[in-house]
């Protein structure tokens, strides 16, 4: 006889799976080895090293979850806006702002919102980059939500996405229960294709093999 997994909403499953989610984690390619970050020193002919690209910018980390991204990007001088579904998740991202060893590193705060990727709760051109890191497998049709980060966009600004392309769905492990996070696959070519409509300019893409199960495209469009 199969078990019956339960599917959970994002919000539901990343809240279950806030507290050991960083450990789960830990070691994620695009960010250890720099691939996700590159993508933004290369188009704006930066050394990525220096990182001067983002330093002062207004940027929108959405799925920012515990906040790997949110808070490289401001330990180098980055106003950051981290976005996420799950209210848990931010809250462990409040907790390791409290950190002394991180506040010191920050010159901004990192301001953490709980709302919808589709219904982006911003003013029209706001920010100067977007990221979505991990975040569009979990969207059933990712356009709603490029529209929306073309909108909140300030001209010429930079969107970075990924999309996971993976053999299984998130499977979460609670009090004994297995459980899966609702999430589906997107073809590479279609998600470049989505960009091109709304008008991006996707200017560089790249393929990084995250671990055996999951490989990540990574896109870098303009605005």
């Amino acid at each position: 006889m199969t078990k019956k997994i339960q599917v959970l909403s994002s919000a539901e499953g990343y809240n279950l799976a806030a507290k050991y989610y960083d450990e789960k984690e830990k070691y994620l390619n695009s960010f250890e080895q720099g691939k996700l970050f590159s993508m933004l020193g290369d188009v704006s002919g930066h050394h990525t090293k220096n990182f001067g690209v983002v330093a002062g910018k207004k940027i929108l980390d959405v799925g920012a979850g515990t906040g790997r991204a949110s808070l490289y990007l401001a330990k180098r001088g980055a106003c950051v806006t981290a976005l996420d579904i799950s209210p848990k998740m931010l809250e462990m991202l409040k907790r390791k702002i409290l950190r002394p060893e991180i506040m010191k590193q920050i010159q901004y705060d990192i301001t953490t919102v709980v709302g919808d990727a589709e219904n982006l709760p911003f003013a029209n051109e706001t920010f100067d980059i977007v990221l979505a890191a991990f975040l569009i497998a979990h969207l059933k049709d990712p356009r709603r939500f490029f529209d929306e980060v073309y909108r909140v966009l300030k001209d010429g600004g930079i969107f970075v996405v990924t999309n996971i392309n993976q053999k299984d769905p998130p499977l979460v492990k609670t009090g004994g229960v297995e459980v899966l996070i609702e999430s589906y696959y997107h073809r590479p070519e279609k998600i470049r294709a989505f960009l091109e409509e709304l008008s991006f300019g996707v200017e560089k893409e790249i393929f990084v093999k995250e671990n055996e199960q999951w490989v990540n495209q990574i896109l870098c469009a303009r605005k």
